[in-house]
């Protein structure tokens, strides 16, 4: 009873943390909203736009996917975290945790990439691309939101390795683990009686023998 108490605890503390940051997915949706929306001008004198990272379109792809991508991998995760507590496999539990280390660690350094990437497109834009400064505020919001997701990435990924050294020490990776909504259903039946009835041959006689003498077991003594 106890050790399915502590896995309960573990995996209630576990999904509340797990796979799931605010800043992560918000980060995400605004390096994507500011490139998509008002990452591409032009001259008045052209038709075609350009990005406005110094006209390089790599650099705006380069927002526009990892934005999108690192949002669909928070989402996922997300889902992950809620079904989570229902895996009994200690390997695939592992497995969760790890790939939650791994995965944030990977874009806490992709977004380090991006941030240098678009800090150095946006500081070698020249002013007569954009005689109208449209989109800078975008741009600068866009910098500036990469820079942060650094920190946060590697905050999650940093957050999931201390997860996993104190799962390693407790409940959450042990064979005995269960998921808490099913810890009343597994648990084992118990007699009506409790610890007061024994087996049949043991307890069950001495009460025989005891209704023996009251007369209350049925028995009728005879006398001779």
């Amino acid at each position: 009873g106890r050790t399915r108490s502590g896995g309960g605890r573990e995996g209630r503390s576990h999904d509340a943390g797990l796979f799931s940051s605010l800043p992560l997915q918000l980060f995400s949706i605004a390096i994507f909203g500011c490139i998509a929306n008002e990452g591409y001008i032009n001259r008045p004198s052209e038709v075609e736009e350009y990005c406005i990272f110094n006209r390089n379109q790599n650099a705006c792809n380069y927002g526009v996917f990892m934005g999108s991508m690192a949002f669909l991998c928070c989402v996922a995760f997300l889902a992950l975290d809620v079904y989570f507590p229902q895996i009994s496999s200690v390997k695939d539990r592992k497995k969760a945790v790890l790939a939650d280390i791994g995965i944030s660690a990977f874009w806490s350094f992709m977004w380090f990439v991006g941030f240098c990437f678009l800090a150095n497109q946006w500081q070698v834009t020249k002013q007569e691309d954009n005689p109208l400064r449209e989109g800078g505020d975008a741009a600068r919001a866009a910098i500036t939101f990469s820079f942060f997701s650094i920190f946060t990435w590697a905050g999650q990924s940093f957050l999931a390795f201390q997860r996993y050294k104190l799962g390693a020490d407790s409940a959450l990776f042990s064979h005995e683990y269960t998921d808490p909504s099913q810890d009343a259903a597994g648990a084992p039946y118990t007699s009506f009686g409790g610890d007061d009835l024994e087996s049949p041959g043991g307890g069950g006689g001495q009460a025989n023998s005891d209704g023996a003498f009251d007369g209350s077991g049925g028995y009728q003594r005879q006398d001779y």
